[in-house]
């Protein structure tokens, strides 16, 4: 297990008497790739910049390798930054770019031409040097963007939405260049984004934040399998989300139908949220499965058909790459280990927040 690098502890931060992080806790270890994930204002990329000591929090301290660097300045922490807008001097080469940082620090000419070559190296821009930004492409300005951030050694690196301006293409390349540099480099690194499919792609731990609170942390795996509320089951892919009642152990009812689970403890009669993923959702000929349905829509999606299902008063929303025309009669199957069980918020505080067990 790698070691805890950065400790975020009792962090609140108001704008304008509107909170924007309430007493978030949170650790980032050695050689991770996290992601801050979330909708807009959820405090995502102000956690961000209180790391990068862009921001000051109002209270709660920030620990670094065990050292409180909750008031030092950006320049004297060991972490660079990436952001969406590249800020890349126009007026200057690629390799004036990338030396910039290392020119503050004194170093010598021969380090910094090292530097730049092995910096252009490692982000696949080659013979660049003498290139000027405007002349490269977005996804090609997104890597000089890395490269004059890695060419300072930090032991992190901070990744503000950074592939938000580029075509979808050019994204999927990126995202796998990323995880190619952070294996290269053996950095952390922490990425903000609001895509889904952004952070299920790159990240060893990815953090779900809504309102200012934690809302789920763990692997791509966890978040996607066994998401711990409904936000998380909803924000993170496709879902059908059902309001049900607990019976008992391994026995959940909805939609007027009994419907077998894996879960247990929930209690007997007890309210909770059915998360099933769309993919999940397997359709047969009426009268064998528990309950039946008409397709009212069918999507072709490439690799699925996106078809949605009315049954029982529910809009079903299916993936599957079996085609079932509109106005077909169909039922509907879920295998037991597929129907994943959630607690219902008791109230909107609890709804908005998660606390950490």
């Amino acid at each position: 297990m790698a070691n805890k690098l950065i400790n975020l502890v009792n962090i609140t931060k108001s704008y304008h008497n509107h909170v924007v992080l309430d007493d978030l806790n949170l650790y980032i270890r050695e050689n991770e790739f996290l992601t801050l994930l979330g909708p807009s204002g959820c405090g995502k990329t102000t956690t961000l910049r209180l790391i990068g000591g862009f921001e000051q929090p109002d209270s709660g301290e920030i620990m670094f390798d065990d050292e409180d660097i909750t008031s030092l300045a950006p320049n004297k922490r060991q972490v660079n930054t990436v952001f969406q807008k590249y800020a890349l001097f126009t007026h200057m080469t690629i390799a004036e770019n990338i030396a910039f940082g290392l020119k503050l620090k004194n170093k010598s000419r021969a380090y910094i031409d090292d530097k730049i070559k092995y910096a252009l190296k490692l982000v696949n821009l080659d013979g660049f040097e003498n290139r000027r930004p405007d002349s490269l492409s977005g996804g090609q300005q997104q890597r000089i963007a890395i490269a004059r951030a890695i060419v300072n050694e930090p032991k992190v690196l901070l990744l503000d939405e950074p592939l938000g301006a580029l075509d979808l293409k050019l994204r999927q390349d990126m995202q796998y260049e990323l995880i190619r540099l952070k294996n290269e480099l053996g950095i952390t690194f922490i990425y903000v984004t609001h895509d889904q499919e952004e952070a299920l792609t790159m990240s060893d731990t990815i953090v779900v934040m809504n309102q200012g609170y934690i809302q789920q942390i763990g692997t791509p795996e966890d978040i996607y399998n066994e998401p711990q509320n409904a936000f998380v089951a909803d924000f993170i892919g496709d879902s059908n989300l059902i309001d049900s009642i607990m019976v008992e152990d391994r026995l959940v009812s909805f939609l007027d139908a009994k419907w077998k689970c894996v879960d247990e403890g929930f209690g007997s009669n007890t309210p909770v949220d059915v998360v099933i993923r769309p993919e999940d959702v397997i359709l047969d000929a009426p009268g064998k499965g528990t309950i039946d349905g008409l397709v009212t829509h069918v999507i072709f999606k490439g690799v699925h058909y996106e078809m949605e299902v009315m049954a029982n008063g529910f809009e079903w929303l299916v993936h599957s790459t079996i085609m079932h025309p509109v106005g077909e009669k169909v039922s509907i199957f879920v295998d037991p280990f597929n129907i994943q069980i959630m607690h219902k918020p008791e109230s909107e505080d609890e709804e908005a927040g998660y606390v950490e067990e």
